[in-house]
């Protein structure tokens, strides 16, 4: 007698995390510093006027989803890959520390974990670095991977993502919290958006999250969001708040007999 899987569906099949003051908590400041570092491209590399600056910086993000989709949609030029060195490339990252505690958590999931981030994949790389995870995700999507046109192509820092999933070719930035970029991620992840979770601190991107059909969970909020399914004051807090991402493992689990002979299949990894 033996313990084997069932072949019954399972209630969730991946879990899309949001990377950015959703893994880690935003008091860390990393965002203060990269909105400085925004402002400080805006003024010394696009020659905006000073007082200008905060104003449109702030706009631009609300109206565009990221300021600097927002510069491209107004018609600045410049180089993304300058863009996001300027931005990313000078924030503190010595502020993050490896966590064990969710790395454990993570590794403990038995769903697909994919990162979906509107930075940059050197960010990503870095950050996931920083916080010990950088094994625990199977696929990161960020904004090559969304925006092949303009970047370097639909790659992941983790795992390449399946290319004949990437031709989402926009005429302009594709970001969250864009409908059609969620609705890009569900595709490049190749997942069924009723059976997948998705973690995000921004009000925003739960709302378009829930419209294109996902299960949400708004994180670094104790109360409800418009679109939010579940609230996490921390993402340490996910077993707490969401046990039957473990439960339905244990549930799809009865002794069986198995044969004499069984057939073994190796799954390798591309």
């Amino acid at each position: 007698m033996e313990v084997v899987g069932r072949s019954s569906e399972a209630m969730y099949e991946c879990l899309l995390f949001d990377m950015d003051d959703t893994l880690y908590p935003m008091s860390l400041g990393l965002n203060l510093a990269c909105r400085k570092n925004i402002e400080e491209f805006m003024l010394y590399h696009l020659h905006i006027e000073e007082s200008e600056v905060p104003r449109m910086c702030l706009e631009l993000y609300r109206e565009h989803g990221t300021t600097m989709a927002g510069l491209k949609a107004l018609g600045y030029e410049f180089d993304n890959d300058d863009f996001h060195a300027y931005v990313h490339g000078r924030l503190p990252y010595e502020l993050l520390k490896p966590d064990p505690i969710l790395r454990n958590l993570l590794l403990s999931m038995p769903q697909r974990k994919i990162i979906f981030t509107n930075a940059d994949e050197a960010h990503a790389a870095q950050v996931l670095s920083r916080l010990g995870l950088e094994d625990c995700f199977q696929g990161v999507i960020c904004f090559e991977t969304l925006n092949p046109s303009v970047g370097l192509g639909p790659v992941s820092s983790i795992e390449r993502l399946d290319e004949e999933q990437t031709e989402h070719v926009q005429t302009k930035i594709l970001c969250k919290p864009s409908i059609q970029a969620i609705e890009a991620a569900i595709a490049i992840a190749n997942v069924d958006p009723k059976r997948t979770i998705f973690f995000d601190d921004s009000v925003r991107n739960i709302a378009s999250g829930k419209a294109a059909g996902l299960h949400t969970v708004i994180v670094g909020r104790s109360t409800l969001v418009p679109g939010a399914d579940y609230a996490l004051n921390s993402i340490h807090n996910i077993r707490e708040s969401l046990p039957e991402i473990w439960e339905e493992e244990e549930e799809h689990l009865q002794p069986i007999i198995q044969p004499t002979a069984v057939e073994t299949v190796v799954l390798a990894s591309a």
